[in-house]
């Protein structure tokens, strides 16, 4: 078992907070977490995806959530939306902290009478699929590096044919234990027929469900580019207006990610449109029949899975930290450009330009250099992540740094 660096924020939350929800795609490992920390605390456990349990929950959730034991984990929340209110009832009437501990897989701040109806009463820990320093076993210390101490001049190995492995193979467990690239790519596609045939329909009336695999799919081939609901809606007879109420409802499973725009009042210039990117890499190859090899081969394509792998790796790692990291990126009207841009708080700000070569020059840092004229003393560090050996500076707090420091230990 993987261990998941979570976990301590679950704990700390449990203690001072009546309500906690663990929120993220299905089988990304909320509900081994919710087990795992559960069993310590002697919580039982009801889940919504048995019909009994999600009948008797529908039919009176006053009366189901007056029953409960003391300390509970109830899971697939989502499924039970009238739970929510029930909760609140029972924690107005006894707020101790702990009592409930949720889970959803699919995204409640997205609906907001369902997120309304437990403010104040509610931690929400966002739980992704794996991290790759999960994977290796041991806590990052890239985010620290980038905000802190800048980064070391060392050397390592390149990368070359195991980065392609770890994007094509991408962070879901159950896909992780098959045991042939092939079965991994078989497990995703189930995994997206299931959860688009399934849950979507659940959270919204779908007239052509049919859609849905599809929509992703091509989703999947335009990942880190600007959001685009004209191309995206192209191939369909369905308006630009559902194509992207569509879209919305795949990020409401955590299937798709919008990273917004970075701005500051400097920046007139700037491109506001979002960046569209795939929530797994894994599933990004598996919807597009790439692997490894075929990877290697395709180096554009390549170029943009590296860009969401490193994206969602740090997005993983920014939300079990303590502190306030919120990703965005950045691009002005004469193509400067970074691919992500990280902001800690109100105040520092770091950015992270990808890139799958092995050669760094310098004026691959343009795009680094626009972000830290326009974020003045506020920035912190900017680095380009490639496939090369050596981690050196370039100057004014700007790195090359092979993409292995994103996993590997302080």
């Amino acid at each position: 078992m993987y261990p998941r660096f979570a976990e301590p924020r679950l704990i700390e939350a449990l203690a001072d907070t009546p309500v906690v929800l663990i929120h993220g795609p299905r089988q990304c490992g909320k509900t081994t977490l919710a087990l795992q920390v559960g069993r310590t605390q002697g919580r039982s456990y009801f889940s919504f995806d048995d019909d009994v349990t999600l009948a008797a929950a529908t039919a009176d959730p006053a009366g189901f959530v007056a029953d409960l034991p003391e300390r509970v984990i109830l899971d697939e929340v989502q499924r039970a939306p009238g739970i929510f209110r029930a909760i609140k009832v029972a924690v107005d009437r006894q707020r101790s902290f702990g009592r409930f501990l949720l889970t959803g897989s699919s995204n409640v701040l997205l609906v907001p009478t369902l997120a309304d109806s437990l403010a104040g009463r509610m931690g929400i820990l966002r739980l992704h699929p794996l991290a790759q320093c999960e994977l290796a076993g041991r806590e990052s210390g890239f985010l620290d590096a980038l905000f802190g101490g800048g980064f070391k001049v060392r050397t390592t190995e390149r990368l070359g044919r195991a980065l392609a492995e770890r994007i094509s193979a991408g962070g879901y467990p159950p896909a992780l234990a098959r045991s042939t690239p092939a079965r991994r790519g078989a497990w995703y596609r189930d995994y997206v027929e299931t959860l688009t045939q399934r849950d979507a329909r659940d959270l919204a009336r779908i007239n052509s469900l049919d859609a849905l695999p599809r929509l992703l799919a091509l989703a999947a081939g335009q990942t880190a580019r600007l959001i685009n609901v004209s191309d995206l809606s192209g191939p369909f007879q369905l308006s630009r207006t559902t194509i992207r109420d569509y879209v919305t409802l795949l990020e409401r499973v955590f299937l798709l990610d919008e990273l917004p725009s970075w701005h500051h009042n400097r920046l007139s210039r700037r491109v506001k449109t979002p960046k569209l990117h795939m929530g797994d890499t894994g599933v990004a190859c598996a919807l597009l029949g790439l692997d490894a090899d075929a990877l290697m081969r395709d180096r554009a394509t390549m170029g943009q899975l590296l860009e969401t792998f490193v994206f969602q790796d740090l997005r993983r790692q920014a939300d079990w930290r303590e502190d306030d990291i919120r990703c965005f990126h950045f691009r002005d009207k004469d193509g400067a450009e970074v691919d992500i841009v990280l902001e800690r708080g109100a105040g520092q700000i770091a950015g992270v330009e990808v890139k799958a070569s092995a050669t760094v020059t310098t004026a691959d840092f343009r795009g680094l250099r626009k972000l830290r004229e326009a974020a003045g003393a506020r920035f912190t560090a900017g680095v380009l992540l490639y496939d090369g050996e050596v981690s050196a500076g370039f100057g004014d707090g700007l790195y090359a740094v092979p993409l292995s420091a994103l996993w590997e230990a302080a």
